[in-house]
């Protein structure tokens, strides 16, 4: 009889690791739809065009593989290993922001046009989280001049614009580690003068293990969903 209880072990086994092995490569749905919305909020499976209006499909969702370990999915921000200074001067890796609902955007702080407003726009939506959710939420500004933004020049920014809180976290990280972060958020810049960048204005949510949740593009903008998504987000 022991042969047999050892072939009922070892199918056992074989199966708890297959369960497991499917668990770990479940991915979320991907779906598109059209950046205009000419067909209401239909979205699409594949890649393409629009039918009305022919732009291109936009991505509203992306597969995100769990895993079973206390690591990271292949879709977190935690998984980069670039090194930056915070305005207090203290080296980090983004992995040491987990555990509260991330608020991130990227300018620099000489600009005169639109980081001010993407400044208040942040400050805007930090106003309307409910406090006793505030705790859960932290507000990243990364520097796109990392050359001319030092932790010193981020503090004094801080400061001036009332973002001197532990709510608040400014950023300077290398040219590459600043580079492969916007790549990653989808944010496009270009400097065009020595103390000139232009660049995409986008304001993007990550949850707590690093994986981003949504994104709001352009200035002053209803910044209702965000918010919600927010609030969403610290909830779960």
């Amino acid at each position: 009889m022991k042969p047999i209880k050892y072939i009922l072990c070892l199918f056992t086994l074989i199966m708890l690791v297959s369960c497991a092995d499917k668990k770990a490569k479940e991915t979320a749905k991907v779906e598109y739809q059209c950046p205009m919305k000419c067909q209401g909020e239909k979205t699409f499976a594949k890649a393409g065009s629009c039918a009305v209006c022919k732009m291109d499909l936009r991505l509203i969702s992306k597969p995100s593989k769990k895993t079973l370990s206390a690591g990271f999915s292949d879709e977190s921000i935690f998984n980069l290993t670039s090194k930056w200074n915070t305005e207090e001067g203290k080296e980090i890796t983004l992995k040491e922001l987990k555990g509260k609902t991330l608020v991130f955007v990227m300018i620099y702080t000489t600009c005169k046009a639109a980081c001010p407003r993407l400044v208040a726009d942040m400050r805007n939506i930090e106003s309307k989280i409910p406090s006793e959710l505030k705790k859960d939420v932290n507000y990243v500004l990364v520097s796109i001049d990392p050359e001319n933004d030092t932790p010193n020049r981020l503090k004094q920014f801080a400061k001036e614009n009332y973002m001197d809180g532990d709510e608040w976290t400014f950023l300077q990280g290398s040219e590459s580690g600043v580079r492969e972060f916007a790549n990653v958020l989808a944010v496009k810049y270009k400097q065009i003068s020595p103390i000139d960048f232009s660049h995409s204005n986008i304001i993007s949510v990550f949850n707590s293990q690093g994986e981003l949740v949504h994104q709001q593009e352009g200035l002053g903008v209803d910044n209702k969903e965000t918010i919600k998504k927010i609030i969403e987000t610290v909830d779960n």
